[in-house]
């Protein structure tokens, strides 16, 4: 409790709440960038990896300034693990879209299936869910309310994806393509829904974090 009321008294490291409001609007990004990889004609395609790949690239950068800044603070708005954690996420989440069209390429997946299309759709949703959320952390208290129903809401698109991915992977067992075509279709189902499960970890650290401050 002293703890906790001398901390409320110091000068807070505010530039971390900003560095979680770019890294999920660079989960937007990547987002339409993926969906624009899926959409290209053939010789598109590379122009728009590129694009994608220049998201990540700058997503990387905030995250590791975010992770010198952590590592030089002071003071901070909340435990320093869960900061991290939340770099980490955010992070994760755009490096795993960043994955997809390689191995598509790596597989020879060349057609963007209906699972695929959802996968991407949920993650839009999730990214938007995210820009919302992570602006309050500025005040936990007052937005507490707000922020448990934008964690929900993450819970909730992640439980589709699952049903996606189950429902997906039925499917594809039911086609009985060939063996590589099996293992790459597969693998992209599971990095796309690895990525909404990425996005519900940022929510279940920030519910746990506002359970830690109100």
């Amino acid at each position: 409790m002293l703890l906790r009321a001398f901390r409320s008294l110091m000068p807070k490291e505010e530039r971390f709440i900003d560095q979680f409001v770019a890294q999920a609007r660079h989960i937007v990004a990547a987002a339409q960038a993926l969906e624009a990889v899926m959409d290209a004609p053939p010789e598109e395609r590379a122009q728009r990896v590129a694009a994608l790949k220049r998201v990540e690239k700058d997503a990387d950068r905030i995250a590791k300034e975010a992770g010198r800044d952590l590592h030089r603070a002071f003071i901070t708005p909340f435990d320093r693990s869960d900061i991290l954690a939340l770099i980490n996420a955010l992070d994760d989440a755009i490096d795993l879209m960043d994955e997809v069209p390689r191995h598509a390429t790596l597989y020879g997946v060349e057609q963007v299936d209906a699972p695929m299309r959802a996968f991407v759709a949920l993650i839009h949703q999730q990214a938007n869910v995210l820009v919302e959320l992570m602006p309050l952390l500025g005040a936990i208290a007052r937005n507490a309310e707000r922020i448990g129903q934008l964690c929900h809401q993450l819970s909730e698109l992640e439980d589709q994806a699952d049903e996606i991915l189950r429902g997906a992977l039925k499917s594809l067992i039911a086609e009985r393509p060939d063996m590589i075509a099996f293992l790459g279709r597969r693998e992209l189902y599971e990095k796309l829904e690895a990525v909404t499960d990425r996005c519900d970890d940022v929510g279940d650290l920030v519910a746990g974090i506002t359970l830690d401050q109100v």
